[in-house]
């Protein structure tokens, strides 16, 4: 049996190829990548093929015979319209007979208010409509979202938030190595909401705290305030309010989210928040 996973060279899918070899072995798994060079130097003896979201015909090529996909979801902001981008990946996977995919979503994409979750929720509902055995991943918060956040911590700066609400921040890493079993494994779910533990700024603050020993307090201001701090870094108004607009899903209460799917996934439980900001901070 063959697996791909698609924007190989992306930190979530190469991760992923390296968890999944682990499970079937690389000579089971096809990269599939715009920039097929940077891919064979990521993984040097894996199987590259071309294929870009914007160019049906390539991924369509891409696909054959292939028998399950891990379907890693795009940036928007390209040249053709995300969801008509993933949209040609859907096709593609149908008229290749790709008998399985893996799709990472937006957590409750169905009934999610949030912005974000418009295409994967096209998305989702075209694998459906086009009649493919599936498993959505809707994915939580990225910990390494919060980068910024954490970096003042070490530099000895109160962190800054303006959001309320709670997330469900996991390492990327661990929402990669679940999509990489989930999509080995024989017997999977339609919907996983994987998320890590239920926790908010405040919360993050001292794990933060506790992970680099400085006597720091993460503290709450405005929007307004928050996007007068971002200016003040040095960006523009319009980057600043851009900026500030990564917080939206957990004020509305998209990311609230109590589920334990990620560590059943993983079969092991998610990174401590400790140890998972330590880990953010080495690199």
């Amino acid at each position: 049996m063959k697996y791909a996973v698609t924007a190989a060279t992306g930190r979530f899918g190469q991760n992923a190829v390296k968890e999944l070899s682990k499970i079937i072995g690389k000579e089971n798994v096809i990269l599939i990548n715009r920039n097929v060079e940077k891919a064979k130097k990521l993984f040097p003896g894996y199987e590259v093929r071309e294929g870009n979201y914007d160019e049906p015909i390539s991924m369509e090529n891409a696909f054959q015979g292939v028998d399950k996909v891990l379907f890693i979801s795009s940036q928007p902001g390209g040249k053709v319209s995300r969801a008509q981008a993933q949209k040609n990946v859907v096709n593609a996977l149908k008229k290749a007979n790709v008998k399985f995919v893996a799709y990472t979503s937006f957590p409750h994409a169905q009934t999610s208010k949030s912005a974000l979750a418009n295409d994967h929720r096209l998305t989702e509902n075209a694998i459906k409509e086009a009649g493919i055995a599936h498993a959505f991943l809707r994915n939580n918060w990225y910990l390494e979202n919060e980068a910024s956040f954490l970096q003042m911590g070490k530099n000895g700066q109160d962190p800054l938030y303006w959001t309320n609400n709670n997330a469900g921040w996991a390492l990327e890493n661990d929402y990669s190595e679940a999509a990489a079993k989930v999509l080995a494994s024989e017997n999977a779910k339609e919907i996983y909401e994987f998320a890590g533990p239920s926790r908010s700024y405040e919360e993050l603050g001292k794990a933060l705290k506790e992970a680099i020993g400085n006597d720091i307090e993460a503290k709450q201001v405005s929007k307004d305030e928050y996007i007068k701090f971002l200016e003040g870094t040095g960006l523009d108004s319009n980057l600043a309010k851009m900026f500030a607009s990564f917080e939206d899903p957990i004020d509305d209460g998209s990311l609230n989210e109590e589920t334990n799917d990620l560590a059943q996934a993983l079969n092991r439980p998610v990174t401590p928040l400790v140890e998972a900001i330590k880990i953010i901070l080495d690199k």
